[in-house]
């Protein structure tokens, strides 16, 4: 069951579960504010425990306002597209074959057939990504099954508007977004390890944050760089 604090223009989701510490979080895009508390926890305790930390919680949301956001993709000649953290221009070529994406440096040429709109040109990028992150992930997950002694039945790429991955436990299944590909590669890393650990620990508990600073000490930075990285220019729905 969620409750809801409210502190003036701020509402903060409260749930509850079995661990021993509170986790209060702010969400991109819009600064979404989560609690997370012991399952023994009144809620005028959350309520005074979310007072105490007005200050940080209004600070992150600044930030988040602050954050860069990328302008709308019309796919069109010289358009900045970014790709493993790194600038590239796009060039739109027209020929009458199956439409492919080639990457030269930093240049990114799209072939088209004559006539193909916006829609198309993101769709055949899209696809491009997709198969880019196939390459990448599988080894990804073999090295971090190896370390966290777990099992991935199944991985799938997709959009994904208010997360970088989720996982599925119960059957061994995990989700990247495939926005992904436009970071860092060692950012696609974190995501996999985050998600692998979901496999032991499926809360965010204690015990999962300590398998995450045994196995993956930096992994405060890396989900800092995340997400201060610019944000998609599409409209995400919480």
């Amino acid at each position: 069951m969620t409750e809801t604090i409210e502190l003036g223009d701020i509402s903060i989701a409260v749930t509850r579960k079995g661990i021993k510490n509170v986790h209060l979080s702010v969400h991109p895009p819009h600064g979404r504010v989560t609690l997370v508390a012991p399952t023994a926890t009144r809620l005028e305790v959350a309520r005074a425990y979310a007072i105490s930390k007005l200050g940080w919680i209004r600070e992150q949301r600044q930030k988040l306002t602050n954050q860069a956001r990328e302008t709308p993709r019309k796919y069109v000649n010289r358009e900045s597209h970014f790709l493993w953290g790194r600038r590239h221009l796009l060039t739109i070529v027209q020929g009458d074959c199956k439409p492919f994406v080639a990457l030269d440096h930093r240049r990114m040429t799209l072939t088209v057939r004559p006539g193909s709109d916006a829609a198309k040109r993101a769709e055949v990028i899209h696809e491009w990504h997709k198969a880019m992150l196939h390459e990448e992930v599988p080894p990804l997950i073999e090295k971090w099954e190896r370390k966290l002694k777990v099992d991935v039945r199944c991985y799938f790429l997709q959009r994904m508007k208010t997360k970088w991955g989720s996982c599925n436990h119960r059957a061994g299944h995990i989700r990247l977004n495939t926005e992904l590909i436009k970071k860092p590669k060692d950012l696609l890393e974190y995501v996999i390890v985050h998600e692998l650990v979901h496999l032991i620990e499926p809360a965010h508990s204690d015990r999962f944050i300590a398998i995450l600073e045994k196995h993956y000490p930096t992994w405060r930075e890396a989900r800092a760089e995340l997400n201060e990285l610019p944000l998609t220019a599409e409209v995400w729905n919480e």
